[in-house]
């Protein structure tokens, strides 16, 4: 076993500038939301290269569709295909799934950003553009795992299943539909941007649309009306004490350093159509956070149960219930225990490569563990390269540095979680 680690960690160090130049590669296309294939298409000549098995589809069946789980408002995915490639191995080993999503956010304002958001460029040991750090980042780490093993000629028993998938950003219809085509293995690995961090336990989120009646008035005389934004700041205020409520019952030591474990946020806010006028109608949507041992449906029920309170106790909104419904994107909670062999796995290839123990911690958002884990029943653990921070904002980037020792330690969790055929 000394000897293979080894030669991973000498090609590793030897091809460092091969990883980079990958990254770049991956970081110049532009793979948002409808625009995966170009990306998917540089992953998957990647893949042919090393001699992998490829499967790769377009999702959309009416088995995804009509699965519990799914929850997206995307009307097509052709043309975008998933792509799973497996290193097959001989027999007699755990297998595992290498996850990782190919799609990124929207740019936001361009002016915001120094430099092109997708230029790649490469400053200081950091690399620069959308999805660098999430999670492009973390997929090349995969990548260049896989490569050390296949260039050494090291042959696990175990299989390794290298996911890239689309769609994790709006609810993770890629990795339910690799899912319901069959794929599951005896452990995974999601290296979204954990800032090097092991995160065991993912939180759970899902979107709300609460919709609030008014009275329109004119605004000289707006006594005679009953102003929709003065009842959505009640329903607000609701909203922050249930918040308040619910993370207080949260003991977990792995959420001791997350101020708010699972946040109530309101993201937008829609109402008036004239400065003059009592609005009668508000619209506010946001996302409600879920804890990893918590059901989707129980988290629901105590928003609804919330806000039918405020209701009984305001004249207006007793006559005019609040609506709320659940849409759009889900990300489904998930859970593992802390002294998982894979966890110790990895924290022991952790230990080798860093020379200390890693920070573990709970995710403080959703990622596609949940639906590996309680869909897939297959053990997860989130560990990537990426910077939590930059995710999703302008600048985003990553640092280099993070992404070499990440690709060597998830190398010899394959060692030694698929283990070595001689």
């Amino acid at each position: 076993m000394k000897d293979h680690e080894n030669q991973i960690k000498q090609w590793l160090k030897e091809n460092r500038a091969r990883g980079a130049r990958l990254l770049q590669i991956l970081v110049r296309e532009n793979s948002t939301r409808g625009n995966e294939s170009s990306t998917q298409a540089l992953v998957i000549e990647k893949c042919r290269q090393l001699g992998l098995a490829l499967d790769i589809w377009e999702i959309g069946s009416d088995d995804l569709k009509n699965h519990p789980a799914f929850f997206c408002d995307r009307q097509s995915f052709d043309g975008n295909p998933n792509l799973v490639a497996v290193l097959k191995g001989a027999g007699g080993g755990k297998s595992i799934i290498l996850n990782g999503h190919i799609d990124v956010v929207p740019v936001g304002e361009e002016s915001s950003w120094t430099h092109d958001p997708f230029s790649g460029l490469i400053e200081c040991g950091k690399l620069y553009g959308r999805g660098a750090t999430d999670m492009k980042g973390g997929n090349v780490a995969l990548l260049m795992a896989i490569e050390s093993l296949v260039a050494n000629g090291i042959k696990l028993k175990g299989d390794v299943i290298f996911q890239s998938v689309i769609e994790e950003e709006s609810g993770g219809a890629g990795t339910l539909a690799a899912v319901l085509r069959g794929y599951h293995a005896d452990g995974a690995i999601i290296p979204e941007p954990t800032n090097m961090k092991l995160f065991p336990k993912q939180q759970g989120s899902m979107w709300f649309r609460i919709t609030v009646k008014g009275k329109a008035a004119h605004g000289g005389t707006r006594y005679e009306g009953v102003s929709a934004i003065e009842k959505s700041l009640l329903v607000i205020q609701r909203l922050q004490q249930l918040e308040k409520n619910r993370n207080a019952r949260i003991t977990d030591p792995l959420f001791e350093k997350i101020p708010i474990p699972i946040p109530i946020n309101i993201g937008k806010i829609k109402s008036g159509e004239w400065p003059s006028s009592v609005p009668d109608s508000a619209i506010i949507e946001g996302r409600m956070g879920v804890s990893p041992e918590e059901m989707i449906q129980s988290a629901q029920v105590e928003m609804e149960n919330c806000l039918r309170e405020l209701c009984a106790q305001d004249g207006w909104l007793r006559e005019n219930p609040l609506k709320i419904e659940w849409f759009g994107a889900r990300w489904l909670p998930g859970s593992l225990e802390s002294d998982h062999p894979l966890m110790n796995v990895l924290m022991r290839s952790f230990m080798e490569v860093k020379g200390e123990p890693p920070v573990v911690e709970a995710s403080p958002w959703g990622t596609d563990g949940g639906i590996l884990s309680t869909v897939g029943n297959t053990p997860v653990v989130v560990f990537g390269p990426g910077i939590t921070e930059t995710a999703h904002d302008a600048n985003e980037h990553i640092h280099l540095e993070d992404l070499f020792a990440a690709s060597e330690i998830i190398a010899l969790t394959l060692l030694k979680w698929c283990e070595v055929a001689e």
